[in-house]
């Protein structure tokens, strides 16, 4: 009999409907259920495509003695964290300061009443293996230690509490921020950027912030921007996290090499990769690999991601169904190919060219199948040290094996559906192969980065459909997200839900500021940006010491503490997002209050930022805005002509009344350069302006 769960609009919820774990979501009734019958919460939280949440639910969650026993002893409670960024900030934070690393399951015991964390854990396996102990018997010791060590429990949740508190305490400097530590904090981007190790995540917010480093670097930097940044795009629209049969960014590669993916696909990845590629085209590394990777991905989230209404869903498992009689899905299945397999799809020469210019062999490089991997850069180079493009004979092969996918050709399949669960994907008639089941509901914060990766590539490209995109999810937000008068972080079918946090409202309002950019002579796009960053403001600023909250004033009453995220992760931290979008309003609206928050958020965390630079890279190219703010002001055309251009720290604005003899007006934080009088002049002030200090 389906748990309570089973109601729920999160899909990471139901997938656990089934589980004779009586499971309770986040919620008061729970809570107070907790309390009056004095039993630990069991709170895990998790993601619909998380692998490991996927195992552990089809293993521990599963199984009948364990789910007696949680039942019996604990209350269950089951969090998306999707859904509930702020919820699992807190208690991720708790994990780490216990065990010394977190992830996903993210499973742990809080005392009732209080909901102060004591045991956690990642993955607990129903037998001892990977140094684990078996989960049943975790749950009866900690249940055991509840009971009988009250005192002890005492000391662990003040200690507990204590480091809690303390870490969202920012330290304070009573000086200005040093001269140097932008470029320290730069450096720190590239050098991390630059490392080598497996597993291999894309870490885009530090590769953004190290291609800020290329446009000018000290002697003494032990690494070249411009080639670390060139690295990672090559890493990526090469290797096997790209899906090169049918586009899209994999969430990371278990190896060093790019090679083999987990193979999820998460919106927030490839919204960033997409503006991170078309800013390097735009850098001037013209490498067409980077072209037709965005193009890939921009066709697979209109095929595969886009709703009808033109939002875009959240994710793709890792998993999938080889056939309709499987019992449970197998990681990487709709991906990889096994040789065989290959030879019965491919002519002769198609197989060739696959194998000379992919990582293609018989005996695979993936438990016997093979990731599609192009061969490194060195090996494809073609004129002018750039990658080659792909041969006839291998663009042949990859639509055949894309047919063979999908069941369709290509060029005939505008629309894929999506598996919205399990039961749904084994029991659709698909005409190819059994895909993974897609996450549909919308986020804002992942649409914004979506976005912004879309306006960036329109900017650099002019492929229009690039911009429709992104103007339709973002025309879909500004219409359907709020609630009465209050922003919501998500969308579940055109319902919205759950109030937005600080990521949605900053990097929403980095979106609405992205297109702006593109289309500088349509002002609704300005004006929702102020708009959004005024109820931004409103309900989650932090007057003293400065900054933005997670959650907003009226909805943080359940949590224990109130955090100011500033650690970039997978997805940026939004106040290094914050920061850089109350300079761009600055110089689009020339009201100094915008810079003037902007100059207390980047003081109020400038001591984690001299002390900690490689943990908050948004924050650093947040500090570049501030240092470098540049306003461009020129006409329509010559605006068109300058966006494709890499200007990081660049505003421009349509002014249709400057002088005829005049190109543009090019101002720098609160000073203006004299009129440029031809193009050329204008282009070397902006240039001048973008040699950061």
């Amino acid at each position: 009999m389906p748990n309570r769960l089973a109601s729920a609009q999160s899909l990471y919820l139901r997938k656990h409907a089934d589980n004779p774990v009586d499971w309770w979501p986040w919620c008061d009734e729970a809570l107070e259920k907790a309390a009056a019958e004095d039993k630990p919460i069991f709170l895990s939280v998790g993601y619909s495509s998380c692998h490991w949440c996927t195992v552990m639910e089809g293993e521990a969650f599963s199984n009948a003695a364990i789910a007696e026993y949680l039942n019996a002893h604990f209350v269950p409670v089951k969090i998306d964290r999707e859904e509930r960024p702020d919820l699992d900030s807190i208690y991720m934070q708790a994990l780490q300061l216990m065990t010394g690393r977190g992830g996903w399951p993210l499973n742990i015991f809080l005392t009732p009443g209080d909901r102060v964390p004591f045991y956690g854990g990642t993955y607990f396996p129903i037998v001892a293996r990977f140094g684990q102990p078996p989960f049943l018997d975790v749950l009866q010791s900690v249940r055991v230690f509840y009971d009988r060590k009250k005192s002890k429990l005492q000391e662990m949740k003040t200690e507990m509490m204590g480091m809690l508190q303390q870490s969202v305490v920012l330290p304070q400097i009573d000086q200005p921020l040093p001269e140097t530590l932008l470029s320290d904090g730069l450096n720190a981007a590239v050098g991390i950027a630059s490392s080598h190790g497996a597993p291999s995540f894309p870490m885009m917010p530090y590769a953004e912030a190290a291609l800020r480093a290329t446009r000018r670097q000290s002697d003494d930097s032990p690494y070249d921007a411009l080639k670390v940044c060139t690295q990672r795009g090559l890493d990526l629209a090469l290797g096997g996290i790209n899906d090169h049969a049918g586009g899209g960014f994999h969430r990371y590669t278990v190896d060093a090499t790019w090679t083999v993916p987990h193979f999820e696909k998460m919106l927030y990845d490839n919204g960033q990769i997409l503006e991170f590629l078309a800013n390097l085209w735009s850098a001037g590394i013209r490498e067409p690999s980077f072209r037709q990777a965005i193009a890939g991905t921009v066709q697979w989230l209109q095929r595969e991601m886009t709703a009808p209404e033109g939002y875009f869903y959240a994710a793709q498992d890792a998993d999938s169904f080889s056939g309709t009689d499987d019992t449970e899905p197998e990681e990487g299945a709709f991906y990889v190919w096994s040789y065989t397999d290959l030879q019965k799809l491919l002519a002769a020469e198609e197989l060739h060219a696959l194998e000379t210019e992919f990582t293609v062999s018989p005996t695979g490089n993936f438990e016997g199948r093979n990731v599609l991997q192009r061969r490194p850069a060195d090996e494809l180079l073609g004129e002018m040290g750039k990658t080659a493009e792909l041969s006839a004979a291998a663009e042949a092969a990859l639509q055949k094996l894309f047919t063979a996918r999908y069941g369709t050709p290509a060029a005939d399949l505008a629309i894929f559906p999506p598996a919205r669960d399990n039961r749904d994907a084994k029991t659709e008639a698909w005409p190819g192969r059994i895909p993974p089941v897609t996450d549909t509901k919308a986020i804002v914060a992942w649409n914004s980065l979506a976005i912004s990766g879309l306006a960036r590539a329109y900017a650099v490209f002019g492929e229009e459909t690039y911009g429709n995109c992104a103007v339709r999810a973002a025309t879909f937000l500004l219409e359907n997200q709020w609630v009465g008068d209050r922003f919501h972080r998500l969308n579940y079918d055109g319902r919205a839900a759950v109030p937005a946090q600080s990521e949605d409202y900053a990097l929403f309002v980095k979106a609405l500021l992205d297109l702006h950019a593109c289309y500088p002579e349509q002002t609704q796009w300005l004006q929702q940006a102020v708009r959004v960053q005024s109820e931004f403001d409103a309900h989650l600023w932090s007057s003293e010491p400065g900054g933005y909250f997670n959650a907003a004033d009226d909805a943080s009453s359940e949590l224990l503490l109130r955090e100011r995220s500033y650690t970039d992760n997978a997805t940026p931290a939004a106040n290094g997002i914050a920061a850089a979008n109350l300079v761009r309003l600055y110089l689009l609206t020339e009201d100094l209050t915008y810079f003037d928050r902007a100059e207390h958020l980047l003081t109020a965390f400038g001591a984690i930022m001299q002390k900690a630079a490689g943990m908050c890279p948004s924050l650093f190219s947040a500090l570049d805005w501030f240092r470098n703010a540049t306003l461009v002001r020129s006409r329509s055309n010559q605006l068109q002509e300058l966006m494709p251009h890499y200007a990081p720290t660049c505003v421009y604005r349509l002014d249709t009344e400057i002088p005829e003899d005049v190109v543009g007006l090019v101002c720098r934080g609160l000073s203006c350069l004299k009129p440029a009088r031809d193009r050329n002049q204008l282009r070397a002030q902006i240039q001048q302006t973008q040699a950061r200090s």
